[in-house]
């Protein structure tokens, strides 16, 4: 990856990727401003609209959650109410993943064949990808051994 970054004026905001951010903060260069949405009013409300919901909600960003770890551990002096963010974005994930889990288990047992994973972000699926396909494998082997085949009929003798 190529490009220029810089120069920089002091005191004037600018966009950065997070890399960049979070090695100049560690090098005390600069203060870091969190996105919009990581804010208590904004979290609270995507919490309960979380609880609320019976499908998954749209998160504010597909990475909310590394942003969040990221963010809180290298800059949690620049994040005002940082332990309430901590707090709230775990509680939405919790919300999620347990979310996650019945709509799994709904899935095995209904032999569901698709599953519509809207609003999911790649680290919620990954927490389920090991269950999900070793579930949907049993329930393939399950499957083809139920349906006569070629080599399973009886022969009289």
């Amino acid at each position: 990856i190529q490009g220029d970054l810089g120069p920089f004026n002091p005191g004037l905001p600018v966009e950065v990727p997070v890399w960049l951010a979070i090695n100049l903060k560690q090098r005390q260069k600069c203060r870091l401003i969190p996105p919009d949405w990581m804010d208590v009013e904004k979290l609270e409300e995507i919490r309960d609209q979380e609880r609320k919901e019976n499908t998954f909600t749209p998160m504010p960003s597909p990475y909310y959650m590394e942003l969040t770890k990221l963010l809180l551990n290298y800059a949690s002096d620049n994040i005002p109410k940082a332990d309430e963010i901590r707090t709230l974005v775990k509680d939405t994930w919790d919300t999620r993943v347990a979310k996650l889990r019945l709509s799994a288990d709904s899935f095995v047992r209904q032999q569901e064949v698709h599953a519509k994973l809207d609003n999911l972000t790649l680290m919620e699926i990954n927490t389920t990808g090991t269950f999900l396909t070793q579930a949907l494998d049993h329930m393939y082997k399950l499957r083809t051994n139920l349906q006569p085949g070629e080599s399973t009929q009886s022969q009289d003798f």
